[in-house]
């Protein structure tokens, strides 16, 4: 009896999240996951479980992925603010091909499975706490730089700037202008320099 081809993991948790992050859960079929990950449904079963399963680590590796990246750009700043700036401008300047000129996974997944799935909802959750989190951090690095003020809130910043990383991605999305999009861009990432003690 012919054995199954192999599978690359990451291979298929790649094209997972895709397929997942432009359908959502509901969305895709069986069927489709058949013709994205190039498997049998017994295949499918067993390396994953069950649909449920491979979507919660498609998030995990969606999250995983964008939090590297994230921390790619701090690492290239001048300093800590001045990467959240450029991570804002950053988001002008997407190829069209960029995935993450979509709508974020995870809050498409909240709005899709919260009444429906709500252990998918609520580890979506988990997860733009998580990204949230990171945001924090950067702005504490700041603070403790000297960059903001001794008195800055880094935890209303960090949802400020997710708010702010939201609507560029929804933008994106809707096929809005590029223009527009670089306008938006800049007059977010300036007001997160106008943070810096000093630039008021």
């Amino acid at each position: 009896m012919a054995r199954a081809a192999p599978y690359d993991r990451d291979a298929t948790l790649d094209a997972a999240m895709s397929l997942f992050w432009e359908r959502g859960y509901h969305a895709t079929s069986l069927k489709d996951l058949e013709a994205a990950l190039s498997m049998k449904p017994g295949s499918i079963y067993a390396a994953f479980k069950s649909k449920e399963n491979l979507y919660l680590l498609a998030m995990e590796r969606y999250t995983d992925r964008f939090r590297a990246l994230f921390r790619e750009r701090i690492a290239k700043a001048s300093s800590p603010l001045q990467g959240m700036a450029d991570y804002l401008h950053g988001f002008a300047a997407l190829p069209e091909e960029d995935a993450a000129r979509q709508a974020c996974m995870l809050v498409k997944t909240i709005v899709a499975t919260r009444s429906t799935e709500p252990a998918i909802a609520a580890q979506s959750e988990v997860y733009l706490t998580l990204m949230r989190d990171e945001f924090r951090q950067i702005f504490e690095a700041a603070r403790a730089r000297g960059e903001i003020p001794a008195d800055s809130d880094c935890s209303t910043l960090a949802r400020r700037f997710q708010a702010y990383v939201n609507v560029l991605r929804l933008e994106h999305h809707q096929g809005t202008d590029e223009w527009e999009i670089e306008a938006l861009a800049r007059s977010l990432a300036s007001e997160i320099e106008a943070l810096r003690i000093g630039e008021k």
